[in-house]
């Protein structure tokens, strides 16, 4: 059975200021997708497709590509603001200035992922743990329609120490099955407790609860749903030209409708990103020191 990586890395990296998939955060220069690319392999997936922005497409193949053509299958795909978008709707796309987000993102793959299938963001390191898990459950013989997986982390393990994120909080049942997920925006430190200004307000978030850093998996059926579902979506919020379609509120709308059923991988591995140009010595430090424990090899 064929397992297939999607990494989303058509961001704009507002935040960062600048390209963080393309940014050499390793100690060889190796980015972020690097990683991610490598310990899928060794966990035993068969292909990669990259969701890229056009714009950026011959410098991504240079400089990215190059690295993996040899080693796995690969395939790039553009999430452009056309893509997947209704007849008709292109008053819709003139007012945008930007795509429509993460769902949208792994709608645009369609045509190259044939079966079960990950998706990650190309700027986290979710370690190499959450790949071998994430592997295994995608194998599993008599998987159903709907039948889904994300890798859950604990919100201590993901925040920033320069600024606010945003982070899919998840509620579970005993079994460890989602039960609910919503998009806690704004989320910080501050004053040695962790707020979260979702209604405009802060709230506070347990240390210890488990949210979603988009690395989720899913089988190929999702594509129909989110082909009907986004059109319905841009028609919708055609008076907004911010709006977003996230694949947790996707999830959660399927789980709502009886459609799908998602169980939480658990994980303490700490997540590592660069939502901010602060961020990066910190994410470059602990990269080194995983080659200088030999946990990875200094050049791949």
């Amino acid at each position: 059975m064929e397992i297939t990586l999607v990494i989303l890395a058509a961001g704009m990296g507002s935040r960062y200021g600048g390209l963080k998939q393309l940014d050499g955060l390793g100690p060889s220069g190796q980015t972020i997708m690097d990683y991610s690319v490598h310990d899928a392999i060794q966990a035993g997936f068969d292909k990669v497709v990259f969701v890229i922005r056009s714009d950026f497409d011959k410098e991504f193949r240079e400089k990215v590509l190059s690295r993996y053509t040899d080693k796995i299958k690969c395939a790039t795909v553009f999430q452009d603001m056309h893509s997947y978008v209704p007849k008709g709707m292109e008053d819709v796309i003139e007012v945008r200035q930007k795509p429509w987000g993460t769902g949208h993102a792994i709608l645009v793959t369609k045509s190259e992922v044939k079966g079960p299938f990950a998706a990650i963001n190309a700027d986290d390191f979710y370690g190499r743990d959450s790949f071998v898990q994430m592997a295994k459950e995608l194998k599993k013989e008599g998987a159903q329609k709907g039948e889904y997986s994300m890798v859950g982390y604990l919100l201590k393990n993901t925040l920033s120490d320069h600024g606010s994120v945003n982070r899919g909080i998840c509620i579970t049942d005993e079994e460890g099955r989602l039960q609910r997920i919503f998009e806690g925006m704004k989320i910080q430190k501050k004053d040695g407790g962790i707020y979260h200004h979702t209604n405009d307000k802060p709230e506070t978030l347990e240390a210890g609860c488990v949210v979603s850093m988009n690395f989720w998996g899913f089988q190929s059926d999702i594509f129909d749903f989110l082909e009907t579902d986004f059109h319905r979506h841009v028609h919708a919020s055609k008076q907004d030209p911010k709006s977003e379609y996230f694949i947790p509120f996707v999830v959660n709308d399927m789980m709502e409708k009886g459609m799908a059923k998602v169980r939480v991988i658990p994980t303490n591995a700490s997540w590592q990103g660069v939502t901010y140009q602060e961020d990066r010595p910190m994410v470059v430090e602990s990269l080194k020191k995983l080659s200088d424990k030999e946990e990875y090899p200094l050049n791949f």
